[in-house]
């Protein structure tokens, strides 16, 4: 176990300071963090903005230690405005989405982040920064947009009051500046949602009524 200094504790993963350019993300349940630092050199190498990978072992990343805020910190201490929030969600999307993918074949397929929300978006002196890939794949770009709303409208339908309200308004932004997705991609977005061992009982039981907040277009 590090003696670190802890940063920051998510659902699956702790963050350590190493020093100052430099922090640790260690995943609690083990696993190997190599394709996920591989997808995050392949999207860097293309001028996405993600952090740096300095080492890579197990479940453990070392990676560039990155100044700012989340973006969800800066919504909700009034330094950034719910529609710019969500023209940089989906101009986040739309970047992702033009890279092509490294392993399919169909042309249409895109790199899927499959998280992007305004609490892996860090908003630094070098402008923001996508971080957590571990659910990363490829895809139709329609599913990422769909897990971005789905998991906004499980915010918004949430106990938090306060915090549900703030995402009704985020997603309501975020759906008019981003094209629908289909509704096939919608009902994927919800199945990778049941099965994620992240969310709990409960949270997974209010899946449906998340997803109903969600507009979609005819497959």
């Amino acid at each position: 176990m590090t003696d670190h200094a802890l940063l920051a504790s998510g659902r699956d993963a702790d963050v350590f300071a190493l020093d100052e350019s430099r922090v640790l993300r260690r995943y609690r349940q083990g696993g190997d963090s190599a394709p996920e630092a591989a997808l995050m050199a392949y999207v860097a190498a293309a001028g996405y903005p993600v952090p740096l990978v300095y080492d890579v072992q197990g479940p453990d990343l070392v990676l560039e230690r990155l100044d700012g805020e989340t973006l969800l910190a800066a919504m909700l201490a009034g330094r950034t405005a719910v529609g710019a929030a969500a023209d940089l969600l989906v101009g986040l999307h739309e970047r992702l989405h033009a890279l092509p993918a490294r392993f399919s074949v169909d042309p249409t397929d895109s790199i899927l982040h499959l998280d992007l929300h305004p609490q892996n978006v860090m908003v630094t002196s070098r402008g923001p920064v996508v971080i957590d890939w571990r659910n990363a794949a490829e895809g139709p770009a329609d599913l990422d947009v769909a897990m971005t709303a789905l998991i906004l409208a499980e915010v918004a339908v949430g106990p938090d009051v306060q915090l549900a309200g703030r995402a009704r308004d985020g997603l309501e932004a975020f759906q008019r500046r981003a094209e629908p997705p289909r509704a096939s991609q919608l009902r994927r977005a919800v199945g990778l949602r049941r099965v994620d061992p992240a969310l709990s009982v409960v949270e997974k039981s209010a899946l449906g009524r998340a997803a109903a907040l969600v507009r979609t277009r005819v497959d």
